[in-house]
């Protein structure tokens, strides 16, 4: 359970806490260097509004991708963790 009271939070709850709050981080990190790590490779090629754009776009699916990466991870602790307390119970009426 993510928010659980007390010292008693197991490492993969810890772990899955430090993956929500390097959300914040990542999305604008991967936007700003894809940003301008593809404005400064356009301009090497003489093309820097593309390089820009290609970038950008990347940075953006970079960010995503990172995003889906946690909600997986983050579904499949959910998954578990109903399973654990469905096992010791009997069917929902």
């Amino acid at each position: 359970m993510i928010f659980r009271r007390g010292g008693d939070a197991d490492p993969g709850e810890r772990a899955l806490w430090g993956d929500l709050m390097s959300m914040g981080l990542t999305f604008p990190l991967c936007i700003a260097l894809g940003f301008f790590l593809g404005r400064w490779l356009g301009g090497r090629f003489g093309h820097p509004a593309v390089g820009q754009w290609v970038g950008l776009v990347w940075g953006i699916s970079a960010a995503f991708w990172e995003l889906y990466k946690v909600n997986r991870r983050m579904a499949k602790r959910d998954a578990e963790e109903l399973k654990h307390l469905d096992d010791g119970k009997g069917p929902h009426e």
